[in-house]
């Protein structure tokens, strides 16, 4: 029985072991495609500062998408939740897709999010690196001034839009608890019983759409300084 205790434990030390070292070679195999696509661009006159313009537009694009998406599947559920005669089942299938299409906006704000991470991270440390092989001091202090009050409006970006993405997966739970829901109980009266529970989830769908919009003003106005 021990040795059959002791195995155990060292086959899972193992797979556990073996899991890190898996993890950490994607980490370091997506880091060297990351390094080798920021120098293929460059070579093509695209330079960080460039993607990271495009990144947080396309982060920005996406947060306006989701936002709209999560206010459609809202109103698909405060209607279903009015229901007044009809084929039960489509409402379901019409919250279903409603459900499935707001999740997978929600995946895409935040690969947009870390997408503008990684090239802010690269782009900040290729400039402090760069401030060294200045030979005029004047010019030198000039671009730290100027990275220092980039970073500091990146700052603003990143913590908007990392508040606004925090507030999305307690809503998706939401929604996803209403559908489970609805998919055993598709009956008038069980449907009715979700209408104190629907001013909750209102009310956080208000707050991630306020965020999303105070997140998409940050970035435009980190747009304009930056461009």
């Amino acid at each position: 029985m021990t040795n059959i205790y002791t195995k155990e434990i060292m086959m899972r030390f193992i797979y556990k072991t073996n899991l890190v070292l898996v993890l950490m070679c994607n980490v370091l195999f997506f880091a060297s495609c990351e390094t080798a696509y920021y120098q293929t661009m460059e070579k093509m006159g695209v330079h960080k500062r460039d993607i990271l313009v495009s990144r947080v537009q396309d982060a920005r694009n996406a947060q306006q998408a989701t936002k709209e998406q999560f206010k459609s599947t809202l109103e698909k559920f405060k209607a279903a939740i009015q229901f007044d005669g009809g084929n039960l089942e489509k409402k379901y299938e019409q919250l279903q897709d409603e459900f499935e299409d707001s999740q997978a906006k929600a995946k895409t704000v935040k690969s947009r999010i870390d997408d503008v991470e990684r090239v802010a991270d690269a782009l900040f440390e290729e400039w402090k690196k760069e401030l060294e092989q200045y030979s005029k001091k004047s010019l030198k202090q000039s671009s730290k001034r100027k990275l220092q009050e980039t970073q500091r409006q990146y700052r603003k970006l990143i913590r908007a839009m990392r508040r606004a993405e925090s507030k999305v997966d307690p809503v998706l739970a939401a929604f996803q608890d209403h559908v489970l829901f609805l998919k055993h109980n598709l009956n008038a009266r069980a449907i009715a019983s979700l209408d104190k529970e629907l001013i909750i989830v209102q009310s956080d769908v208000n707050t991630l759409i306020e965020e999303m919009e105070a997140s998409i003003q940050e970035a435009d106005r980190f747009l304009k300084s930056i461009q």
